[in-house]
């Protein structure tokens, strides 16, 4: 693992505020990883923020939306021949020292994805709204059921891949709401999993996108989603 190319991409749309601070803390944790952002067709300073962090900066031509920003960093870390890549968010709510334990649980385990849990241990969650936990308590069950494996944070968007993970994904990722679907996906082409714990912080500035009346959308939207993943083949 000491050798291994990592690519950490963070997708990152008016982040301006929060992306060179998030960009420097990983920085000081992981001083031997490669950073990209990729930059959703912002309108604010998320850009010239992360170059001036010491970033690359992967620009897309408009807001495109969360699953074809990070399907873009995975096709990025393929093309680059990259050995590891480690996604977390543009917001900087995911601890930075997390990564270190996703890393460690890839290199020491037999798997090909490892997903950061917020929900396994108490001091892992900052305060989740109710309606988004419900939401995702619902969409874990369901996925757990599915894959035959615990699953308890089915949204999270902070995890770390292998080269076997990364090309599936650089050819192959939802653009939606991308995550549920990304572990059925991956499940499904006889990619294993697990999950570790990882600390989020409060968004320092700015506020989530998703709001009470989008969570219930965003779970019946999901769960459609991935009954229609079901009826397709696994990714060759």
């Amino acid at each position: 693992m000491s050798s291994a190319r990592i690519l950490v991409i963070l997708p990152a749309y008016n982040e301006g505020l929060n992306i060179a601070r998030t960009v420097g803390d990983i920085r000081v944790e992981l001083p031997q990883v490669d950073i990209l952002v990729i930059n959703d067709g912002s309108s604010d300073s998320t850009a010239v923020a992360a170059r001036e962090a010491g970033a690359m900066v992967l620009d897309l031509p408009f807001n495109v939306g969360i699953g074809a920003a990070v399907q873009a960093g995975f096709q990025f870390a393929a093309a680059k021949g990259y050995d590891i890549v480690l996604r977390n968010d543009g917001d900087g709510q995911h601890a930075p020292e997390s990564n270190r334990a996703l890393l460690a649980a890839l290199g020491g385990h037999d798997v090909d994805v490892v997903i950061g849990s917020r929900f396994i241990c108490r001091q892992g969650d900052y305060g989740t709204p109710r309606l988004r936990r419900l939401g995702s308590v619902i969409l874990a069950r369901l996925l757990s059921a599915i894959i035959g494996r615990r699953v308890s944070d089915p949204t999270s968007g902070c995890s770390v891949y292998n080269r076997s993970a990364i090309k599936l994904l650089a050819m192959v990722y939802p653009h939606d709401y991308p995550e549920p679907e990304a572990i059925l996906i991956l499940h499904r082409s006889g990619l294993r999993q697990m999950e570790v714990s990882v600390r989020m912080m409060p968004r320092q500035h700015g506020r989530s996108s998703i709001t009470a009346g989008r969570s219930v959308y965003y779970m019946i939207k999901v769960i459609l989603a991935i009954m229609v993943e079901l009826l397709r083949g696994p990714v060759e």
